[in-house]
């Protein structure tokens, strides 16, 4: 979805079109001083991350969808040569998504973005002000990306251990403070925006077992995810999953019919 230095998979979005042809034309448009507009794909986990964190600050943007299996040729000329969502291009006037003004800056990478934002809105807790709880904020998107995202496609694709993802849960959970609501401090930061879509798809994986992993072994971490030991985890995942923010910007269905699209097993 985007180059990151984390494993992931290499979406094949060829197979799966008729889950996203009516998105084609998807678009917010919110009027606003600095315009932002962000290029996305509905289904990408890294896109819904920076969605999620515009909307828990409620922050004026454009959402335009591409179709990463036929990109336009204005997408990588203009926008992003690497031809990955997200991208953002902020600033300069309101224009056709199509069309971007040379006016406007074009950031990419969901990293990147992210901290971005809780520059452009540095009220808004995105990122703390206090130094302390900013560097745990990137340690744990650091650690997230590496030890649960990573593995966790791995996993799915059947080139990873289950193993390597319960101990990347394990070491997540340690990270996360005895009755605090969110992953650093006392307010919603990347760091919830960044772990939230890859666990909207792990819940995906053990309710549905759909993976190119052994048979059951999906199943099989759910069941262990429900013992005492995870369960400061399993408290955190259930509120990051109640967030108006994460259920406005995800489809379930459509993600479980892409997985059996691009997971299912030969």
């Amino acid at each position: 979805m985007e180059s990151q230095s984390s494993p992931c998979p290499t979406y094949k979005y060829e197979h799966a079109n008729s889950l996203w042809n009516h998105l084609n034309s998807y678009s917010i448009i919110i009027t606003m001083s600095e315009q932002l507009t962000l290029y996305l794909h509905k289904l990408s986990p890294y896109s819904q991350k920076i969605e999620v964190a515009l909307i828990e600050v409620n922050a004026p943007y454009r959402g335009h969808h591409i179709d990463l299996s036929n990109k336009p040729e204005w997408f990588t000329n203009i926008v992003n040569p690497v031809g990955k969502v997200p991208a953002v291009a902020y600033g300069g006037p309101i224009v056709d998504p199509e069309n971007p003004s040379p006016l406007s800056t074009k950031i990419a990478e969901s990293s990147v973005i992210l901290e971005f934002l809780a520059d452009l809105y540095p009220d808004s807790g995105l990122l703390p002000k206090d130094p302390v709880l900013r560097a745990k904020v990137r340690f744990f998107n650091d650690v997230t990306t590496k030890l649960v995202e990573g593995p966790f496609y791995d996993f799915i694709l059947g080139r990873g251990s289950y193993e390597n993802i319960v101990k990347g849960i394990e070491f997540v959970q340690g990270l996360l403070e005895e009755g605090k609501d969110f992953a650093v401090g006392d307010h919603y930061t990347i760091a919830d925006a960044c772990i939230s879509p890859c666990l909207t798809r792990l819940m995906v994986v053990t309710e549905t077992d759909i993976g190119k992993f052994p048979v059951g072994m999906g199943s099989k971490l759910g069941e262990e995810l429900k013992e005492p030991k995870f369960a400061k985890f399993t408290k955190y995942v259930d509120r990051m999953l109640e967030r108006p923010s994460l259920k406005q910007t995800y489809d379930k269905e459509a993600v479980i019919m892409y997985f059996k699209t691009v997971f299912m097993r030969a």
